[in-house]
């Protein structure tokens, strides 16, 4: 007699939380991340805060008149309604959805937040010369903190497949997480090819024999040794492969309360014109 079929479901996200701002690119970023909470029968968190600056001089209080906090809490207010109102145009009807705000700094408040989600979708790094508005999450604190994966997208990127996944190995801890972490996205692709970052044979043979406990079928990319930085070896090979998400571990180092990116992280977060999911 046959075994009865397994009822189990695939592994996905079942809860993704994206990070909302007034920036140019939130649109394509909820967009991108309601598409995958269709994918995965996902609840889809937004989540936006903006700070209110206490005034450094004494202010007596004037009947009839607001005062400078006030102001501040109504312009803040307004504006995450803004924020708001682009988010729930976008996810429509859908029913499991879920809107959180708080007068905070944003990076404190979605960090707080992060424990309601299995993923967290959230736009790349800014270029330094660009003034992050007041309601932007610090990158390096998000991915650094939050204790989950991060997926970065770039501007302009509103749908990802994820057909071609290229993993960026390296045998860490981070990058460990990462690739189990990205285990839905990894189950659910056509093509997963691993690129050996620090040339350990032994720990790439174990992490495609892993995947392959999974059922995930991958290959190994071979890259020409000192062929250029890691970062430029990556996206190159990303092009050849077609690959429209790339898998890495997230490294840097803290500087008093910030985190700053590493150089590779950074590197892949400035250029790659394809999605990132990162995992500290």
């Amino acid at each position: 007699m046959s075994p009865a079929p397994s009822t189990q479901t695939q592994p996905g996200y079942a809860s993704i939380m994206v990070p909302m701002d007034s920036g140019p690119e939130a649109q394509s970023r909820v967009k991108l991340a309601t598409a995958l909470a269709d994918r995965f029968s996902s609840r889809l968190i937004g989540v936006a805060a903006h700070p209110i600056s206490v005034p450094l001089y004494f202010e007596a209080s004037v009947a009839g008149v607001a005062s400078a906090i006030e102001l501040q809490e109504k312009a803040a207010t307004r504006e995450i309604a803004s924020v708001e109102a682009v988010f729930r145009k976008i996810v429509a009807t859908r029913n499991r959805t879920e809107w959180r705000q708080a007068h905070s700094l944003p990076s404190d408040f979605i960090l707080q937040q992060a424990r309601a989600a299995d993923l967290i979708v959230a736009s790349r790094p800014r270029p330094e010369q660009d003034i992050p508005g007041p309601m932007v999450v610090d990158a390096g604190d998000l991915v650094m903190n939050a204790g989950r994966p991060v997926l970065f997208v770039p501007p302009d990127v509103d749908y990802l497949m994820a057909k071609t996944v290229l993993i960026g190995w390296k045998d860490t801890r981070e990058a460990r997480r990462a690739v189990a972490d990205a285990l839905p996205f990894l189950k659910g692709a056509q093509h997963v090819v691993v690129v050996s970052v620090d040339n350990n044979d032994h720990s790439v043979k174990d992490v495609i024999a892993y995947l392959g406990c999974h059922g995930v079928d991958a290959s190994l990319a071979v890259q020409p040794p000192g062929s250029g930085s890691v970062a430029d070896d990556l996206l190159r090979i990303a092009d050849q492969e077609t690959a429209d998400l790339i898998v890495s571990g997230a490294y840097g180092h803290s500087r008093a309360r910030e985190w700053m990116l590493g150089g590779v992280t950074r590197d892949l977060l400035d250029h790659a014109r394809v999605c990132c999911l990162m995992a500290h």
